[in-house]
């Protein structure tokens, strides 16, 4: 019997000592803040040496894949919001790549096909105004990889705060990221190779018009990268009416960029606005979440510790025991109600999306001698241009001879 009494004794204050410390850690478990504060923007670096003219290199930044069929099914994603990202970020990077001094036009274009020095494409991973990830893969008109690697950046909690907020975009330092990985891997090719990934670019574009009299310039390695073989004469009169095709090219594509800058203005308000109420959205709804985890552990564990003590032999043991029941069954109520809570912040966010969608309208371009509506259907436009091109390069070559070829290029 003694054993019995003090076993039941200790039980009774062992119950009561670990209720007090369970509620205390549940209360002061809710204090905790994982926001992040501050975010540091790398310097844009500029090439070590100064590029003379025929090494510069053009840049194409190709609309990115918004990354919709691929999403993780627990994202809250908003496909309309990704699809204008989609357009967004790739201008912001292209600005970014022209701010660095090391490259010739920068232009943003509808897609990947277009031939140009040096191609940038990209994956929206992962976007809700806190966090942003995208791979993104650079690739020289040889085949040649510069870059495939992913990019994670995180919104310091005061970008979008109007009182504090820079001129900086607030995923800047990924843009700048991205830019500095690419001007050391310029800085790294010789001259030889600069000028090689030009001339590839041009003679690409010239069989893309006349595959029969350009052919035997190019050829693929056993890797399959493009290697220079030949050159056609200098003053090759097709060859000077394939670059005359080539400028009128890069003037309709800087048309395109008019649309792109129009469309990054019109959006920057909303999409700013939505992604400062998804950032406070999210990362309430995180909070919310690991509130909501912690009250429902809290009350399970309450609850389980309050029957074994309310079905101890002491009275003050029983009481403690009924007390931590009904504070563990609170607590339930409460983790529940914050579920519900953050349920209400989703519909929030896609309230949110459906209102940017309303925003974001098609553009309209004047070119020369037609109006071209600038919608989803960018690449259309531009595979009706190059159909224009085609028939140009037709009409002027008429009866010309294929170009001579000089000695063959050693490599």
């Amino acid at each position: 019997m003694i054993w019995n009494a003090t076993n039941a004794t200790f039980g009774a204050s062992a119950s009561l000592r670990f209720l007090a410390l369970f509620f205390l850690s549940a209360s002061l478990a809710g204090c905790v803040s994982q926001t992040v504060k501050s975010t540091s923007i790398p310097a844009l670096q500029a090439p070590a040496a100064m590029v003379p003219e025929d090494e510069l290199l053009d840049v194409a930044v190709a609309i990115f894949d918004p990354g919709i069929d691929f999403a993780d099914e627990d994202e809250r994603l908003y496909p309309e919001v990704r699809r204008a990202e989609a357009r967004y970020i790739p201008k912001l990077l292209a600005e970014v790549l022209q701010n660095s001094g090391a490259w010739g036009a920068v232009r943003v274009v509808p897609n990947e096909e277009r031939i140009t020095d040096l191609m940038i494409s990209g994956t929206i991973l992962h976007s809700d105004g806190e966090t942003l990830e995208i791979q993104v893969v650079a690739r020289d008109s040889r085949d040649y990889v510069w870059l495939d690697r992913v990019y994670e950046g995180n919104a310091s909690r005061y970008a979008y705060d109007s009182k504090t907020r820079s001129s900086y975009d607030p995923f800047q330092a990924v843009y700048h990221q991205v830019a500095n990985d690419l001007v050391q891997r310029f800085d790294e090719l010789p001259t030889a190779q600069r000028k090689e990934i030009r001339m590839v670019s041009e003679l690409l574009f010239a069989q893309s018009f006349s595959t029969e009299a350009f052919a035997g310039y190019l050829d693929k390695t056993r890797k399959g990268k493009q290697l220079v073989v030949r050159l056609p004469a200098e003053d090759d009169p097709m060859l000077e009416r394939v670059r005359m095709l080539r400028e009128r090219d890069h003037v309709f594509v800087d048309t395109l960029q008019t649309y792109y800058n129009g469309f990054s203005d019109d959006m920057f308000g909303p999409y700013q606005e939505w992604r400062k109420l998804s950032y406070q959205e999210v990362v309430a709804y995180q909070e919310l979440k690991r509130e909501s985890t912690r009250q429902l552990i809290a009350g399970g564990a309450a609850i389980i510790a309050g029957i074994a003590a309310a079905s101890s032999g002491d009275g003050s043991a029983r009481a403690a025991g009924n007390v931590a029941i009904i504070g563990g069954g609170y607590l339930l109520k409460s983790g529940l109600e914050s579920r519900a809570e953050a349920q209400i912040h989703v519909e929030a966010l896609e309230e949110i999306g459906q209102s940017l969608e309303a925003e974001i309208t098609p553009q309209v371009i004047e070119l020369e001698d037609r109006t071209v509506m600038i919608s989803g259907s960018v690449d259309d436009q531009y595979a009706q241009w190059r159909e224009v091109l085609a028939e140009i390069y037709r009409n002027e070559i008429g009866d010309l001879a294929p170009p001579a070829s000089d000695d063959p290029v050693q490599n």
